[in-house]
């Protein structure tokens, strides 16, 4: 009887494996891959002897063998439902983000937020993702999808003070409501505490007060409190708008970098959504040039997602400079689609442009962020890395991709041309979740279409929640006219 748990991965062309004593990874040729009980059993040279009893092997002399992505920041409940309509949507009072009119136009009904989870996490594992942080609103069924993707999923229930309003193009008002908050706050601790008791082993909790500007001070602490208390990573959403900035130094005097650290939530358990509007990013002049200096110090990971950004002219300046200056960093795709490794690309470009500099980035650097840095900042030494030991949370790229030949530098093949095209096969815990490009456990096949019903009433029915009464056709036109 063929034993599922146990996997060789036989003779791959290329292997990615992390060499531990100079903390990098590095490249191997034809070697061996064990996977058993959950973890890397064995990596040795390409050999011709039989499996271990009851193993199966796979062939993978036309693959490179590498460790699954780690995704720290998402939102797959929502983010599916905005194509279409997200990409060039922008509000030139707000410095063309679209976040706030948004935010309060679109709701996506509880049946839409389920099938646009399922459709993200097939994203996600397709493009070669084990781990991944859900940053969500709860909603009946929302664990279920997660245990059936089979992904190791870090457990976000959002909870906030205040929802953002507006009641014309230039203003955006904050609508607070502590008592709302709080329960909020004592729902994700259920929610937290039920992933955690999950017989799967693979949930985790992440505290998640929503953002920065929207969760008042004390419900703050006691968020970064509660992570300190029950080991957990903490996130939230930070120097993501200029709006936003403006608001906080409106409210502290101050950057929200600094106010976050002046209220103790800088740590090396803190991962800062986003973090590129900074007291030295040319969109905000301030006069300080601190915010850099306190995240290294305080040793924050950075969830890099550069595509919602760049969508409408602005980018975290830059990538090469966060590092150089100590500044952990990790990788998120935060909206649809949810391809890391475009993101990666991306980051790529964008840091040499914004340093006119070619070294400001590289494909190694951008695989570390979203690998070791992830994994790193989730606190998990045992991820990210394809090593004896590590957990067996790997990724199988396909070689004889016609977008990976020649295969001469196969990272810069995925990261530049391939893309999630070559992923193939992903394991989590040693036991296979996406077999020839498609999940082996995750059923997407109504998923599209009960989303697209779902997109459409939330269409119909932004007028309803709009400061103008604006149908979804006039906040976000379609590309071409209708003849």
């Amino acid at each position: 009887m063929t034993d599922m748990t146990t996997t060789l991965l036989r003779g791959a062309s290329w292997a990615v494996v992390w060499d531990g004593s100079a903390k990098r990874h590095v490249y191997a040729r034809d070697v061996d891959v064990l996977l058993s009980g959950g973890r890397v059993a064995a990596i040795a040279p390409a050999s011709e002897a039989p499996p271990p009893h009851g193993a199966r092997a796979i062939d993978a002399r036309q693959m490179l063998v590498m460790p699954g992505l780690v995704n720290v920041h998402t939102h797959p409940t929502s983010e599916p439902s905005y194509r279409g309509i997200r990409e060039d949507h922008g509000v030139p009072e707000q410095q063309m983000s679209g976040l706030f009119e948004r935010s309060q136009a679109f709701r996506l009904d509880r049946e839409g937020n389920e099938a646009a989870m399922r459709l993200a996490y097939a994203e996600l594992m397709g493009a070669g993702v084990t781990a991944v942080v859900d940053l969500s609103s709860p909603f009946e069924g929302w664990m279920d999808v997660m245990r059936q993707s089979g992904l190791r999923v870090w457990v976000g229930p959002g909870f906030a003070s205040a929802r953002w309003g507006m009641s014309a193009p230039q203003s955006v008002e904050w609508r607070w409501d502590e008592a709302r908050g709080r329960a909020g706050f004592q729902r994700a601790q259920a929610v937290m505490d039920e992933a955690e008791s999950d017989a799967s082993g693979l949930l985790r909790g992440i505290v998640y007060p929503a953002q920065i500007d929207t969760v008042e001070e004390g419900l703050l602490r006691d968020a970064a409190a509660l992570a300190a208390e029950k080991g957990r990573p903490f996130t939230t959403h930070i120097a993501q708008a200029v709006v936003e900035v403006r608001e906080m130094v409106r409210r502290h005097g101050t950057t929200p970098i600094q106010w976050a650290a002046s209220l103790g939530l800088l740590s090396p358990r803190a991962i800062l959504g986003h973090a590129i509007f900074i007291d030295e990013h040319p969109s905000i002049g301030w006069h300080t040039a601190r915010d850099l200096g306190l995240m290294a110090e305080h040793g924050v990971a950075v969830a890099h997602c550069p595509s919602p950004f760049a969508r409408y002219g602005e980018h975290l300046k830059n990538f090469g400079r966060y590092r150089s200056r100590g500044v952990r960093m990790a990788m998120g795709t935060d909206v649809a689609p949810h391809n890391i490794i475009e993101e990666m690309r991306l980051a790529i470009l964008l840091a040499r442009n914004a340093g006119r500099d070619l070294h400001a980035a590289d494909t190694a650097m951008v695989f570390h962020a979203a690998t070791v840095g992830g994994a790193d900042a989730l606190g998990r030494s045992d991820l990210g890395r394809l090593q004896v030991g590590a957990a067996a949370d790997v990724t199988l790229v396909d070689l004889a991709h016609p977008q990976m030949a020649p295969p001469r530098d196969p990272l810069r093949s995925l990261v530049f041309h391939a893309a999630d095209r070559a992923v193939r096969h992903v394991f989590v815990a040693g036991k296979q979740v996406l077999a020839d490009g498609k999940p082996t456990m995750l059923d997407v096949s109504e998923a599209a279409g009960i989303l697209a019903q779902s997109q459409a009433k939330m269409l119909r029915d932004s007028g309803l929640n709009d400061y103008a009464g604006r149908g979804g056709d006039q906040i976000a036109p379609l590309s071409l006219p209708l003849s």
